[in-house]
């Protein structure tokens, strides 16, 4: 049995993980990390250093705030961390690298199993079509989401353009008399409802259009992946992880 630390139990991603553990034969959450102190099933601790179980894996779903009292606690205990917070900065960035010589760190901006296969054939597309078709993203999230363009839509262009050995621009929306195409991804944010997340990927070639989609009915597939991936870190060596290396083992 897989005995978890929750960081962020009491969001709303920490409650659909919460839910989808409830009756997991393989897995346990043991206690809990929030600021806030909340009551649970489990202990919730309001910093790291209160920690009194012995933990498997951490599954962090809070924010970058607590990002380094996390990992030297990880550090320090030899636990690996499951990091799907998002919006780190390039210092936090290079914590996350540091640290993973030392700890099994797993880090990805999606943890949708089917986000990560379309990144996969959006390369393996890019490779198949070259510089004959041009290429533009389109994500679309609720009207509460504070970033633009989604992670996982940088994830997508990142995809492309590494079948061009990364050699293409990223232009963000089109506004005005911007001119004819250049060597470019265009990535474009929408906003409005309850929309969870979708993302389109799209090639237009001469007289066709190929178009690769994926589109998430509710946040329980980000709770499910990162949960999967919890499983498949525990245990591992050293190093930085991604879900490509889970893709890899289904």
């Amino acid at each position: 049995m897989i005995k978890i630390l929750l960081c962020g139990i009491g969001g709303k991603m920490g409650a659909n993980i919460v839910s989808l553990i409830k009756d997991d034969k393989d897995a346990e959450i043991v206690c809990g990390v929030d600021p806030r102190g909340l009551k649970a099933e489990v202990p919730v601790y309001s910093s790291y250093s209160d920690v009194k179980e012995k933990v498997d894996v951490i599954i962090d779903f809070s924010s970058p705030a607590a990002l380094k009292d996390e990992l030297d606690w990880a550090v320090k205990n030899n636990v690996p961390a499951v990091l799907a917070a998002t919006g780190y900065d390039e210092g936090q960035l290079a914590l996350i690298k540091k640290c993973s010589e030392k700890i099994a760190v797993f880090k990805t901006a999606n943890f949708s199993l089917g986000v990560n296969l379309l990144v996969k054939l959006v390369r393996e597309a890019a490779e198949a079509l070259g510089e004959n078709f041009d290429i533009e993203i389109t994500e679309r999230h609720h009207n509460q989401k504070a970033d633009a363009p989604s992670g996982t839509a940088l994830m997508l262009a990142e995809g492309a353009n590494a079948a061009f050995g990364g050699g293409k621009n990223y232009l963000y929306g089109r506004s005005g008399i911007v001119g004819k195409r250049g060597n470019e991804i265009g990535i474009h944010a929408l906003r409005g409802g309850t929309i969870v997340g979708d993302h389109d990927v799209m090639f237009a070639g001469e007289d066709e259009i190929i178009t690769l989609s994926h589109s998430a009915r509710s946040k329980r597939v980000f709770a499910a992946g990162a949960v999967k991936a919890a499983k498949w870190l525990a245990g591992k060596e050293r190093g930085l992880y991604d879900m490509t290396d889970v893709l890899e083992n289904l």
